[in-house]
């Protein structure tokens, strides 16, 4: 097309441009109508009452004259056992949750197990594992097992079989079938294609997704003291029944700090991995 058709008024007439087609155009309508409307019966539902959403900056500013200066002395007393105990907790559930998830992320490998009952029993079991949040996981093991850390470890576990096992399996199912085949070839057995095939292609994969797990399961294990599965959440749970709000501070600080450290350290150990 040159420039002289270009500049011809007719050409320019019988073009009309536009950025979406009809369909498009009522499909974004339709969008925006549905976001509208689900906004609104979201905020009636929820029954939001104007006065305290008024109100929230205030108590927010009072809440932070109690919170602050933090109290220090707090830390040795109570938070220190408390948040090795939280640490303890992530690791031994997220060392649980390995041993349990990598059969189930083989058993849900269509490559790896070529049954379907086998498929679907795994997808069960990890779709389960992920619909129940680990504060709920914590109330039924503190029911089983009464509180304390070892319902903790266990409701850490269950909840993190599902992610492990799910990300292991996808792992397995995207493993270069080269190696695979020329195991098969040489009538290698089903153990030895495990671990001469997959499991050499799938290992940097699977440390990564543990240790971002166990990033995870920290974060979660230091609220789980909430409903008594132990941790530092005990002390939180303890300061705010007493409103002793400078002892709250401390408790989030600490929280905050061993987090980040954490992060810190996962990162640099995937970069090792990876």
């Amino acid at each position: 097309m040159n420039q002289q058709t270009l500049d011809n008024p007719t050409f320019l007439e019988k073009k009309n441009w536009t950025r979406f087609t009809p369909l498009e155009r009522t499909s974004r309508f339709l969008f925006y109508v549905v976001t509208l409307a689900a906004i609104v019966v979201s905020m009636q539902t929820i029954e939001i009452i104007p006065e305290f959403l008024i109100d929230a900056p205030e108590q927010f500013a009072d809440m932070f004259n109690r919170m602050w200066p933090p109290d220090v002395s707090y830390y040795p007393d109570s938070i220190h056992d408390a948040m090795l105990e939280t640490i303890h907790i992530a690791t031994l559930g997220t060392l649980i949750a390995i041993i349990m998830a990598i059969p189930v992320g083989v058993m849900v490998a269509e490559n790896v197990t070529q049954n379907k009952l086998l498929n679907w029993i795994a997808r069960f079991i990890l779709v389960s594992s992920r619909s129940i949040n680990s504060l709920v996981w914590a109330l039924l093991f503190v029911a089983i097992l009464g509180p304390g850390p070892l319902a903790g470890a266990f409701a850490i576990a269950f909840r993190s079989v599902g992610f492990i096992g799910k990300l292991f399996g996808e792992a397995l199912e995207e493993s270069h079938k080269g190696p695979i085949e020329a195991l098969h070839t040489t009538g290698a057995p089903w153990f030895s294609i495990m671990t001469m095939g997959y499991w050499p292609q799938v290992l940097p994969t699977f440390w990564s997704i543990v240790l971002f797990r166990w990033d995870i399961n920290l974060r979660e294990s230091a609220v789980l003291g909430l409903v008594g599965a132990g941790g530092i959440g005990v002390a939180l749970s303890t300061a705010l029944e007493l409103f002793f709000w400078d002892r709250v501070c401390m408790v989030l600080l600490s929280m905050l700090a061993v987090v980040a450290i954490v992060e810190l350290l996962v990162t640099q150990i995937r970069k090792r991995i990876l």
